[in-house]
């Protein structure tokens, strides 16, 4: 059965949903609620205050489309500002600059004008930051706090952007930020997009249909493709081309629900006129392709992780370009058509085998051009990627390079790297979906201005692509800010005026909180990282432990205590500007991360400990440890954000039995603990590569296993002994396989609770600092 208030599309079989006309889909999506009268076309939409368009519009011109405009963007303000959204006048104009929005008005009455809806609420978002002060962060808000009239607008103020490109969402965002969201948690992601600027969203969810759909006419059964695709947590990778399988198999129900979903986030997109990014086709098929089809050729891609990668088809071979078209097509039936698509053939490794890279490059532009002629294909910048090879062989006016290294690394010089090709200064400043704070803010600000003055840039765009999105509001706010701020950005006075619209208003308490955050997290240096390291209590036990993720930062990145002040300030904020989500949300995770760095102080002391045998000091100190655990699950259990059960329990739904439901829950719990096979785990180093401090997780998984340690390690004192060796893959393999259920609200008081970690910790709790 289908989940409570998800919509299915008619048709007992998938090839309904693919047969579906793109307009016929497009309609059924934007189609009315139960009860609602659509406005005909060229009315003006009315939600308290009249959205300005055209009155002579017609059907199909530019006056029309500007309806639609201000209708969506309305719909998401009534969303977004749902007690002060009357107060807006939206006027979508067809004739405005692209990307440019002008924001005017008195008390109570603020108008914003733009070509788009997404430039209408960019403007909204401009006012409340500069003029309102308040926050509609990710997440978080201090919408709470507004006045029941808004303030004017001291001027007629008009922003463009200073690049054409504002693109988000990392191809890790889904399987590392929620794989089975719902409908209205994606839309929400859309609607602070919007508002923060981006125009690019990269759409991953139901990208498996078009290769479930097209294969079908290349020799494999519905069946075979379904235990082929990954369950949606690990389909990330798959799309990448360097897994498949893991986690299903995949139900026709999944697969045909994933697809309408996708289906509606791109028409959502594009009602709001924002670019969908889709995923292309570059070649990547199942095992035993070119025995079912005669004269196709593939090359065997080796292994990734412990993985087996799937197999790479020529795309220089007739056989590329059918199976492409076919792709196309199906994706067409669902998703629409869009102008930017994304690829990265041969992602972090991959064989080339005796295949032309230059030559199979042009032929995937060209498969792409066919089926969208002059679409642009976006490719991420990482490792060696794209190669002069790949670049040598494209149309590179229609390339788009998304930098995921532009603060990680000294002296890049992207114009020589990529041969003046159109790039995006990107960061991934967190990996895994980590709940570390912090980010190489004043890199960012520093590389993106004298990037854009240096002649002859190629510099086009920003690229926001932390690996899961969801955390470090502060980070998502400063990052989007880049693109709309016309010079530069002052660091300094950006966090102060941030701090103040964070909890709605100007606070002493506030201000020092976050000036201690900018201090320390937010300005760590490139060189060799992009993200701060994360947490020991979430490591693989070990007196030694400097880290959780194998492939995270061994030490701290700037002084422990900035973190531990910001906390006791926070707790200091004025108790009138508590109540909001923003502040409870910060207060939480400033407490949490203040105990995080405690743990890198307190297991030296525990291995010291134990090294000299003394086991009542011992005793003492992993007490502590525990205790610090249970203070952690405690005050992260306080806040929606936290919660593992939430993120289980969303996966089960999915689910249309028993066993399919088990199925899911062990695809999200994997990829949070083991993440894949023991050898991926072990070989690959890549158990507690997502790892992160939630409430259950911590104390189910992260305690359960400090507690079998430290017990193993107490009775080789006692017994004068070798401590017993632990098979932690199988520890955490038979965890990842469990259905216990936890909590999915939040409960306790997260001031209090935060109140009592800052008690019982140091004043300065300082850690050895290595950036």
């Amino acid at each position: 059965m289908p989940r409570s208030g998800r919509r299915r599309l008619p048709g007992p079989r998938p090839v309904a949903l693919a047969a579906l006309p793109a307009a016929l889909l497009a309609l059924i999506c934007a189609a009315p609620a139960p009860g609602a009268t659509a406005p005909g076309p060229g009315a003006p939409v009315r939600a308290g205050v009249q959205d300005a368009v055209r009155a002579d519009a017609r059907p199909g011109e530019p006056g029309a489309r500007a309806v639609d405009a201000a209708a969506a963007a309305r719909a998401s303000l009534e969303r977004l500002l749902p007690r002060h959204a009357a107060q807006f006048t939206l006027v979508a104009d067809a004739g405005a600059a692209a990307d440019t929005f002008t924001v005017s008005g008195t008390a109570g009455a603020v108008t914003v004008r733009g070509r788009t809806g997404a430039a209408l609420l960019t403007g909204v978002g401009w006012y409340l930051q500069h003029v309102a002060g308040a926050d509609i962060g990710w997440p978080g808000d201090s919408i709470g706090m507004l006045p029941a009239e808004l303030p004017a607008v001291p001027a007629p103020v008009t922003r463009s952007a200073l690049v054409p490109h504002r693109y988000a969402l990392n191809d890790t965002d889904d399987g590392y930020s929620g794989p089975y969201r719902t409908f209205e948690e994606h839309r929400r992601q859309i609607d602070l997009l919007a508002l923060h600027g981006v125009n690019e969203v990269f759409v991953q969810v139901g990208a498996e249909y078009a290769y479930y759909r097209a294969l079908q006419e290349f020799g494999y059964s519905a069946e075979e493709l379904r235990r082929w695709i990954p369950g949606p947590g690990h389909q990330s990778w798959w799309l990448l081309q360097n897994l498949s399988g893991f986690g299903g198999p995949v139900s026709d129900h999944l697969l045909r629900e994933r697809a309408e979903l996708g289906g509606r986030l791109a028409e959502q997109l594009r009602s709001l006129g924002m670019t969908p990014v889709l995923p292309g086709y570059f070649g990547t098929v199942p095992p035993e392709f070119a025995a079912r089809n005669p004269g196709a050729v593939t090359v065997a891609q080796g292994d990734w992780a412990g993985f087996d990668r799937p197999d790479w088809l020529d795309p220089s071979s007739p056989a590329f370009e059918k199976l492409a078209a076919a792709y196309y097509s199906a994706q067409r039936a669902v998703f629409g058509d869009s102008r930017m698509y994304r690829m990265s053939p041969l992602h972090e490794g991959g064989r080339t085998g005796d295949v032309d890279v230059k030559a199979a490059a042009g032929a995937i532009q060209r498969a792409l051009h066919a089926a969208h002629p002059g679409a642009l294909w976006a490719v991420l910048g990482w490792q060696d990627d794209p190669t002069a090879e790949l670049l040598a062989g494209v149309d590179t006016s229609k390339l788009l390079i998304l930098d995921g290294l532009s603060d990680r690394y000294n002296r890049l010089d992207r114009e020589t790297r990529w041969g003046g090709v159109p790039y995006a200064m990107g960061s991934i400043y967190n990996f895994g979906g980590h709940t570390t704070i912090g980010a190489n803010t004043s890199v960012w600000i520093d590389r993106f201005t004298a990037w854009r003055a240096k002649g002859g840039s190629a510099l086009a765009g920003i690229a926001y692509l932390p690996e899961a999105t969801g955390t470090n509001p502060a980070a998502f706010d400063l990052f989007t800010d880049l693109a709309w701020e016309p010079g530069p950005v002052d660091q300094r006075r950006w966090f102060a005026g941030f701090a103040a619209r964070r909890y709605g208003r100007p606070d002493a308490e506030a201000a020092a909180a976050w000036e201690e955050l900018r201090k320390g997290p937010y300005s760590t240096s490139s060189g060799l990282w992009s993200e701060s390291q994360d947490s020991l209590f979430t490591a693989r036990p070990s007196l030694s432990a400097a880290g959780a993720a194998y492939w995270s930062p061994k030490s701290m990145r700037y002084p422990a205590d900035s973190v531990r002040r910001a906390l006791d300030h926070l707790l200091r904020v004025d108790p009138a500007l508590r109540g909001s989500s923003a502040y409870r949300y910060d207060l939480v995770d400033t407490a949490r991360q203040a105990l995080a760095n405690h743990s890198r102080v307190l297991l030296p002391k525990i291995k010291a400990a134990y090294e000299a045998k003394d086991l009542a000091r011992f005793r003492e100190l992993t007490a502590q440890w525990a205790d610090g655990e249970r203070k952690l699950d405690a005050v992260i259990g306080s806040d929606p954000n936290f919660l593992l059960g939430d993120w289980l329990g969303k996966a089960r739904s999915w689910g249309a039995d028993e066993a399919e439901r088990d199925r899911y829950e062990y695809d999200a719990r994997s990829i949070l603990s083991v993440w894949g096979l023991r050898g991926t785990s072990e070989d690959g180093f890549l158990h507690d590569y997502a790892n992160r401090e939630w409430n259950g997780l911590v104390s189910e998984l992260y305690a359960g296993r400090w507690k079998l340690y430290f017990g193993s390690l107490e009775e080789a004192l006692v017994r004068g002994a070798a401590p017993r060796e632990i098979d932690w893959h199988a520890y955490e393999e038979e965890w990842a396989r469990r259905t216990t259920r936890h909590p999915a609200r939040p409960s306790g008081d997260p001031y209090r609770l935060a109140a009592g970690i800052a008690a019982a910790l140091p004043a300065a709790a300082a850690a050895p600092v290595s950036n």
